[in-house]
């Protein structure tokens, strides 16, 4: 494999490994500023609702990764690069959304969780399409392109 078939996807993985260490960096400051000292992670609302922000975008990280690089690598790397850099944006919303009020997380919630979905469907696609061609000689991919008009009539 050629780096410049998965170098959008590795680009949008570095961007999520920052966004990560920027929410946990968060996490770290409102600690101090709420004075909520480790291992506790109970303290006031403010400080309950970062902490929670981090904690819930660090446990759907590896389900994204593993998406984007599935989805990169047997769909599309370009569309897996667009979605993916919708949802950490959605994910960025979620995150301020949520230290700010519990109710204004639920908006990008429900766009990140979209955008996941997107990537979860053309990992699955793209690794059916596979499996087909490999192991049954049927090129689905390029029966499903061509029916959505995607390539030229031959």
């Amino acid at each position: 494999m050629m780096l410049d078939q998965v170098v959008l996807l590795a680009a949008v993985t570095v961007l999520g490994m920052m966004e990560q260490a920027y929410f946990s960096l968060k996490v770290i400051y409102a600690r101090r500023k709420y004075s909520v000292s480790p291992p506790a992670t109970t303290g006031p609302p403010e400080f309950e609702r970062v902490f929670r922000a981090q904690a819930n975008c660090s446990e759907y990280f590896p389900i994204f990764i593993f998406s984007l690089w599935l989805a990169g690598v047997f769909f599309s790397q370009a569309l897996a690069a667009v979605f993916g850099v919708l949802y950490l944006y959605g994910r960025y919303l979620y995150f301020h959304g949520y230290a700010e009020s519990a109710q204004g997380r639920l908006e990008p919630l429900y766009f990140s969780a979209k955008m996941q979905w997107a990537l979860i469907a053309q990992s699955g696609l793209g690794v059916v399409c596979s499996l087909t061609h490999t192991y049954l000689g049927l090129d689905l991919m390029h029966s499903f392109t061509h029916l959505l008009g995607l390539t030229e009539h031959t």
